[in-house]
């Protein structure tokens, strides 16, 4: 049986008929037990005629007031009798239509299809390099010590020992938030050692990773925002020679044994003496290109034995306690790793990029 579905033609049923007798109600009930549905389009059209507000059954209601007073009793029950027959007929109407969509739906499943997995996404490049940082040095007793990203000038430049005219306080270099006091997105991770260095005592043997900020010009090889790790070693007898060892140690584990190393002599406020750390770059092969400048050599790390002002600053005794100190960039890292020759990429989010380290 095919029913109009629409509300204009069950609005037309109800002005054309009359119900002024109880064989109305019959072949009501009649109709709903005949009643058969295939798709939700007849099931619709049912609930529209028997069930919804503005149905026949409710029309009925709405003959109350013209049956005579002796026969509401009898003729109500009927309603009633006649509602709760199209609820149920409806139920069953809809268990009828939702199997015979799945086995419709089934006859459509090629069951000889491979499966499909939904594509998965990948950590992040630095994300990688981080956790490969920590493996290799934890191997090696260090632990990891986070801080805040907003810092104050005690921790960020003067426990350093930062004298108050140094260049790195100005504007070209610090993105400054307050003065008086100096509130500045820290600069470097450095400002971890310290917090550390006040709240435990030697030995200690810790490395800072995090997100650094500094005001200079994006190019492919430098950023305003960018990624550090730092290390801190603070014990008796600790000499450069241990420095040095450490730094060997992770240069081999991260890059390979037959990659070359070098320390230069320079100079840094919080470690004296101080030493830049190079390392043969392995995207040119020692050739050249715009990541070494054309010298064959990239550098990695600043690093240096810890400065005795900023142990004191620390409240160790530089007396009984020496260490030593280390901080690189991890873009740089890992762009030596995977031969990568644009640090921009790294922030950029580019989906084809980032897709290439779904496998590490």
């Amino acid at each position: 049986m095919k029913l109009k579905g629409s509300l204009k033609y069950i609005s037309n049923y109800f002005c054309t008929t009359q119900f002024s007798s109880m064989a109305d109600i019959d072949n009501l009930k009649e109709e709903i037990q005949q009643f058969k549905a295939s798709s939700q389009e007849q099931l619709e059209a049912f609930r529209i005629k028997f069930i919804s507000r503005k149905s026949v059954i409710g029309a009925l209601f709405g003959k109350m007031k013209e049956v005579p007073n002796e026969e509401k009793k009898a003729f109500g029950q009927h309603i009633n009798e006649l509602k709760n027959l199209a609820q149920n007929k409806f139920q069953e109407l809809i268990t009828q239509v939702d199997a015979g969509s799945d086995g419709e739906n089934e006859s459509k499943v090629d069951l000889t299809l491979p499966s499909s997995f939904a594509p998965l996404g990948s950590s992040h490049p630095i994300t990688i390099i981080r956790n490969e940082i920590i493996d290799i040095f934890s191997k090696i007793g260090f632990n990891v010590s986070e801080g805040p990203e907003i810092e104050d000038d005690w921790h960020n430049f003067t426990a350093l020992n930062f004298p108050p005219n140094h260049p790195a306080r100005e504007m070209q270099d610090t993105f400054f938030i307050e003065k008086n006091p100096d509130i500045a997105l820290r600069t470097h991770t450095s400002s971890v050692q310290i917090r550390v260095m006040e709240n435990e005592k030697p030995p200690i043997r810790t490395l800072s990773p995090g997100r650094v900020f500094r005001n200079e010009a994006i190019s492919a090889r430098a950023h305003c925002i960018f990624h550090q790790v730092e290390g801190l070693f603070i014990d008796k007898n600790v000499s450069f020679v241990d420095l040095k060892q450490t730094i060997y140690f992770f240069v081999k584990e991260m890059f390979g044994s037959n990659t070359k190393i070098r320390f230069r002599p320079s100079y840094f406020p919080f470690t004296e003496p101080s030493a830049e750390i190079d390392i043969s770059c392995n995207i040119c092969g020692g050739s050249g290109c715009n990541i070494c400048k054309y010298s064959g050599w990239v550098e990695i790390a600043g690093s240096g034995m810890v400065d005795p002002n900023v142990l004191t600053s620390a409240n160790i005794d530089p007396e009984e306690y020496t260490g030593f100190a280390f901080g690189m960039g991890m873009e740089r890292m890992a762009m030596l790793k995977w031969q990568i020759n644009d640090l921009r990429l790294f922030t950029e989010n580019d989906v084809r990029f980032l897709e290439q380290f779904k496998s590490l």
